[in-house]
């Protein structure tokens, strides 16, 4: 089970004694590696009952272009480049700050696609 709670390691190193199990409320999940694709979603569940769309694979984005101030659907080619991580990059996983190649031409992912449901991106110059 993947949880979200303190380190069991102090700042000096030294370890933490255990005072009680993990809680609901800490659950985490595993990381959705959002690959390009033909698209295709998951439902899951979020605290207090919300539902989290994630885009497991996405081969389009909604690409804004700051010079019209529109958006348009734009087929994505590649993933150019990502500051996170250059094996992203080979993997073709989009996440946030990604560089995406578009029809349109570059552009970089501004939302988290793994919990959002979508890619949005703004056209770069």
């Amino acid at each position: 089970m993947i949880a979200q709670h303190r380190s069991r390691r102090k700042p000096s190193s030294g370890r933490y004694k255990k005072a009680r199990d993990k809680r609901l409320y800490e659950l985490g999940s595993e990381p959705t590696h959002t690959r390009l694709g033909a698209r295709m979603l998951k439902r899951s569940r979020a605290r207090g009952g919300n539902v989290k769309l994630r885009v497991i694979r996405s081969d389009v984005a909604n690409v804004l272009d700051t010079k019209t101030g529109k958006h348009k659907l734009a087929k994505i080619k590649t993933v150019a480049d990502n500051p996170a991580s250059k094996h992203l990059v080979r993997r073709n996983i989009i996440t946030r700050g990604a560089i995406i190649e578009t029809e349109l031409g570059k552009a970089r992912v501004t939302n988290r696609p793994g919990q959002e449901g979508s890619v949005n991106a703004v056209l770069l110059k």
